[in-house]
Formats: structure tokens, sequence, C-alpha cells
């Protein structure tokens, strides 16, 4: 989740703070956002994601970034942090104050949480579709074995695909590789389905 700081920064401001900073912090407006800590689930799903993938794409010239790997948005600068990018050929890669920015990421993956959901299914994909490069966006959800997938077909189209199974494996397009969700949901534990509903009761 996004943890605001009330004071207004100048874009240079930022840039010192960011590469000072021991935790990852978002800027826009003015203002600095704080990328909360993410949970036991999150945390298991982006190591699979990262360990799966990279094993995957060995020999080829193909590389995973993490998270805290900074990506140019032309229409959300000066950069954002996603949960793991990956791309094809030579990255490309621009400097901003200290920090690198990488420009040409092919595929973003973000994994879901209650509070970034909605801006990452919203506004987020829509910053991202302002990346050249870009033409992937997987989404995973932590609550339940469910990945959704985003595969540009031109400017304004992309294919929306659903998998709701943990026996169900895709076709990354950007990457060429395949992935089993068993493989993204190792080790995680669902919450059952009553205890979900409960949650959601006592929300109401």
């Amino acid at each position: 989740m996004l943890q605001p700081k009330n004071q207004i920064y100048t874009l240079e401001e930022y840039l010192e703070l960011d590469h000072n900073s021991e935790e990852k912090i978002e800027f826009w407006d003015g203002h600095i956002f704080t990328l909360a800590g993410a949970s036991v689930s999150h945390n298991r799903i982006q190591r699979n994601a990262l360990i799966t993938l990279g094993n995957k794409l060995r020999g080829r010239t193909c590389e995973v970034f993490p998270s805290d790997m900074r990506l140019k948005v032309p229409s959300y600068l000066p950069y954002r942090y996603a949960d793991l990018s990956a791309l094809c050929g030579n990255p490309i890669f621009e400097k901003l104050g200290k920090q690198e920015m990488l420009a040409n990421p092919q595929l973003i993956v973000e994994i879901l949480s209650d509070s970034t959901a909605e801006f990452d299914r919203g506004y987020k994909f829509t910053y991202y579709k302002s990346i050249p490069s870009f033409t992937e966006y997987i989404l995973i959800a932590q609550d339940r074995p469910h990945v959704t997938q985003f595969i540009k077909q031109d400017e304004n189209n992309w294919l929306n695909r659903e998998f709701n199974s943990i026996a169900d494996k895709f076709h990354m397009a950007s990457l060429d590789c395949e992935l089993e969700l068993s493989e993204l949901y190792e080790g995680v534990e669902f919450p059952e389905i009553q205890n979900r509903f409960n949650i959601i009761d006592e929300n109401d």
C-alpha cells in the first residue's frame, strides 16, 4: 500500500531521498509515497516468479528484474517500482540523477493486495501503457489461485485472459515460455473460502 508523506518535495529532493532510502518511495506531483511492507504470501509469490522465470530463461538473451528495479514510465514520471519486470534482448538503462531506470521492459508483473488491486488494474496499467516496449501485464492474486494476463495486440487493444486453477498453465508471449500457477504459488497458503467471506462481512 502507498503511504503518502504530506510534505511537498521537488523532483531533485525526491531523487536524493530515494537514492539514500532503505525503503522504496515513489513521487507524484510533489508528493512522496512510501511502499509499505509486503505480506508473507506476496513475498513467496514474488520469490517464486523471480526464480522460476530466471530458470526458464537461462541461456537466452532475456533478463528478469526484481522489485527494486526502477521502471521509466513516460506518463507517470520519473519512474515506478513494479513487483517484477523482464525483457528479451538488450536492456536500455537511462540515468536520472544517481538512479538508473530500465526504459524498455516488455513484461511487468504486479502481485495484488486488497489495498492495491484497483490501482494496479486501472490507473497503473494505463500509466504502464505509455512505455513503448511494454507488451504484457500479469496480475497475480494472493488469496486464491488466480492470474490475469493482458497481451498487447495493437495500440488500442489488449487480449485479456484469466486462469483460476492451480493446475493451469499459460504462455507468456513477451518471453516465449510457459508458466504454471503451481510454480507461482509454491509454499503459499490460501485462506479458506468461509474465512474470506467472514472477513468481507466484518468490513461491510
